[in-house]
């Protein structure tokens, strides 16, 4: 394996009397793409609400970049390259376009590379080229995941976690996500992803981590853990080709893009 970026080891986080994780580790190596599926109320989200400091884990040590980052605030995490998009986009509607990714880069002085990097987004994302100085209100889901996205990389993420992005897209605008999420692990970003889209992440993934009511119940390379006969068991039950089967159509249908 390749240098670590992230080194989660024995994490706990509870809310209230809830153990929400319960002594997960995780590890991912720079280049890679780590996905993390499980089922609703898993501890998904809150796996990465603790890598970020948003959630303090009551047991457990984070490494980022070969730094302890346990007892780090959220603001410096992020300043360190530690990026999160977080699930239902969160983008600001009545700010402009080019405002939203503006914000990205608040924490940045290398103020002229910002610009050409948000000239790199247009060009990828010339849906928002079209519309920058329009209110974010005026885009679809899909376009607005990649704002937040783009938002995300002004950032400069050495390590990018995404919570559930294709939650609610259009199947065109689910496979347009994950060829992008593939293209910038092939330009060298690292990846944590949190998906519920099980077949495309485990496709897209070099090794995956499945959660089961807060506990890692598999993991390994994602070919294996998605011909594992133990991902329906930890997951929704049936087959593992049911599962991600099944679980790629609920995702998918009747969703507006």
């Amino acid at each position: 394996m390749s240098e670590l970026i992230l080194k989660a080891e024995s994490l706990s986080a509870c809310y209230g009397r809830v153990e929400a994780l319960s002594d997960v580790s995780l590890q991912v190596a720079r280049g890679e793409i780590v996905t993390v599926v499980g089922a609703n109320g898993a501890g998904k989200s809150t796996l990465l609400q603790s890598i970020l400091g948003a959630v303090s884990p009551k047991a457990g040590k984070l490494t980022f970049a070969g730094q302890d980052i346990t007892r780090w605030p959220i603001y410096r995490r992020i300043e360190e390259g530690l990026v999160l998009v977080p699930e239902g986009r969160r983008i600001l509607v009545s700010m402009t376009i080019e405002e939203n990714l503006l914000l990205g880069a608040h924490m940045r002085r290398d103020k002229i590379a910002v610009r050409r990097e948000i000239g790199g987004i247009y060009d990828r994302f010339p849906n928002l080229a079209q519309r920058r100085n329009h209110n974010a209100s005026c885009l679809s889901g899909g376009e607005q995941q990649m704002l937040a996205l783009g938002r995300a990389l002004l950032a400069k993420p050495q390590l990018l976690m995404m919570d559930e992005p294709s939650l609610g897209l259009s199947p065109l605008f689910v496979q347009r996500l994950f060829e992008l999420i593939q293209a910038y692990n092939r330009e060298g970003l690292s990846i944590l992803l949190i998906e519920q889209n099980t077949a495309n992440a485990l496709r897209i993934a070099h090794r995956a981590t499945v959660l089961e009511l807060g506990r890692v119940a598999l993991e390994g390379d994602a070919a294996s853990v998605a011909g594992s006969t133990g991902l329906q068991e930890a997951y929704l039950g049936g087959t593992s080709r049911e599962v991600m089967e099944v679980d790629h159509k609920r995702k998918s249908v009747g969703r507006r893009s």
